[in-house]
């Protein structure tokens, strides 16, 4: 004869809600990201090569070869080029947010990013503040050599520091397309191969080196409507003589479209593949 032995109803063991982290929260780990990423300059000098070198060379090199041909003497050609390094030097700088962002990827950092109990837009908010500072690196030594060599700004202090300000902009909105190929390519050497083959041809057909009136007809075109030659301009009116012109507004607005229409995209994607 079987005994039936009652047993309890079971009760289903209640699963922790998520944590949600605010946007303070947020930030302040988006500044930790970005220190993080200082430290890496910090410990690896050579990252700064880049902003630290290729202005030197650049406006050297520039100045003393096409100065006389251009502007007749390099005291005539220093107010053209000047702007002109400060715009390809820090917008090339852009690149490398791309390329160390898909290193960080490979070596799997993000992977245990993905285990702590932060904002998963932080490391990538982070990667992209950190290079502000290279950015700023690279304004400052281009104006510094560019000093040494006899430059005047005739803007003054103020004209410099609203250069300064829109070229950094500008490049942190520049930013934004590189880290989505540094998300969406499987290769650093891809991302930084791809990113020079369109940013070269985008500074070197505008008129930051030579005037555009020097160029083939079908050039000029391109060089008028290359965004590029509206930041040199811009950068040069606020230098030289302090004035702000549309040039200027067509680059802010300019920065604000790329970051509405890439930062949404690409934090989509980072967001899918962490």
């Amino acid at each position: 004869m079987t005994t039936a032995v009652a047993t309890a109803p079971r009760t289903a063991t209640p699963v922790p809600a998520a944590r949600t982290i605010g946007l303070r929260d947020t930030v302040t780990q988006s500044l930790t990201m970005a220190y993080r990423g200082l430290m890496k300059v910090k410990h690896n000098p050579e990252l700064l090569f880049d902003v630290v070198i290729q202005p030197v060379i650049f406006t050297v090199m520039f100045t003393y070869i096409f100065g006389g041909a251009i502007s007749g003497d390099v005291a005539s050609y220093l107010p053209i080029i000047i702007p002109g390094i400060l715009v390809q030097t820090v917008i090339t700088a852009s690149i490398v947010t791309g390329t160390q962002l898909r290193e960080d990827m490979d070596k799997g950092v993000f992977d245990r990013f993905k285990s702590l109990p932060i904002a998963r837009i932080s490391p990538l908010a982070g990667a992209l503040l950190s290079d502000v500072v290279r950015y700023a690196i690279a304004t400052t030594i281009t104006f510094a050599v560019g000093y040494a060599m006899g430059f005047r700004p005739g803007g003054g202090i103020v004209g410099v520091l609203g250069a300064a300000v829109l070229v950094i902009l500008c490049a942190f909105a520049i930013s934004w397309i590189f880290a989505l190929m540094g998300v969406l390519m499987s290769k650093a050497s891809s991302v930084q191969g791809t990113s020079m083959l369109v940013l070269f041809p985008l500074t070197f057909m505008s008129n930051a080196f030579v005037p555009a009136d020097t160029m083939p007809g079908w050039m000029q075109a391109f060089v008028n409507v290359n965004p590029v030659s509206h930041l040199v301009t811009a950068v040069r009116d606020l230098v030289n003589d302090g004035h702000v012109g549309m040039p200027l507004v067509w680059s802010l607005v300019g920065a604000a479209a790329v970051v509405a229409i890439f930062a949404p995209l690409t934090v989509r994607t980072y967001m899918r593949k962490a």
